[in-house]
């Protein structure tokens, strides 16, 4: 068996995914992990980790034939192709500049955006089409925005979910750490109740406030969701209509086919 390993590599986490190529461009994910993003992670502690994961799962290392990076981590860079030719004898797919996108990039310098927007907007289109607003629900909050043309045009970068439940922890010496989730009532009756309405709500309302901007200047446009948050926060919006929780995996397996496995143009 020919195996895809795809490597999303995020401030908070790395998610890890495996695809079979016998099935083509269309090739099913095979198996997804999560694991915590660590700068000081050795590269012998990262590979271990994945053979283990991948050996729970009945894949050896012998069947990953190719390996396709999308990092915002610079240091974890040369970790991770580094655990690429160590643990499987490949030369990784790195998504940087140069690679072949099919998505004409318009914002002024398309170098500072990061890999893991281009490669979900790459996935968006090919699944949902264009226009196209993709959030992604990350350590930071993103919001992406494809026009019909399928040209990239820019978007927004707001403090993800996680940032602002922790700096309102922080900053307040008397309220506690509390779990993000969706609460039980709207007016809560104790401290950890009313914070966690006014996060989980005051997050939603952010989300569709910048949603309703968007969508007045491009009507026509699918909203659709990822990362580790979108099943929690997405489905009590008004705009985003799909979720789609591998969304970044999918995107490098489609940049692997059409780089024909590194190939840069």
């Amino acid at each position: 068996m020919s195996l895809l390993l795809a490597v999303d590599v995020g401030n908070t986490n790395v998610v890890l995914g495996v695809f079979d190529l016998s099935k083509g461009p269309e090739a099913p994910l095979v198996c997804s992990w999560r694991l915590a993003t660590s700068r000081e992670r050795t590269v012998d502690e990262y590979g271990l980790s994945v053979l283990a994961l991948m050996r729970h799962q009945g894949i050896e290392a012998s069947q990953i034939k190719h390996v396709a990076i999308s990092c915002v981590v610079p240091p974890l860079h040369p970790v991770l192709m580094s655990l690429a030719k160590a643990f499987f004898g490949v030369d990784a797919f790195y998504v940087e500049p140069g690679v072949k996108t099919g998505v004409k990039v318009l914002i002024d310098n398309p170098s500072e955006l990061g890999a893991d927007r281009l490669v979900n907007a790459v996935a968006g289109i090919e699944k949902f089409g264009a226009p196209l607003i993709v959030v992604d629900f990350g350590t930071a909050t993103t919001f992406d925005v494809v026009n019909a043309k399928k040209e990239y045009l820019g978007g927004l970068i707001c403090p993800g979910l996680k940032i602002s439940a922790d700096a309102l922890f922080q900053r307040a010496s008397r309220l506690p750490r509390v779990e993000i989730a969706e609460p039980e009532r709207l007016v809560g009756r104790n401290t950890v109740q009313a914070m966690q309405s006014g996060i989980f709500y005051g997050y939603v309302g952010m989300v569709d406030g910048i949603l309703d901007r968007l969508l007045e200047e491009c009507p026509e446009a699918k909203v659709a969701a990822t990362g580790g948050l979108a099943r929690v926060i997405a489905p009590h919006t008004k705009h985003i209509k799909h979720i789609a929780q591998d969304l970044t995996l999918d995107g490098l397996r489609i940049l692997w086919f059409r780089n024909q496995g590194g190939t840069r143009k």
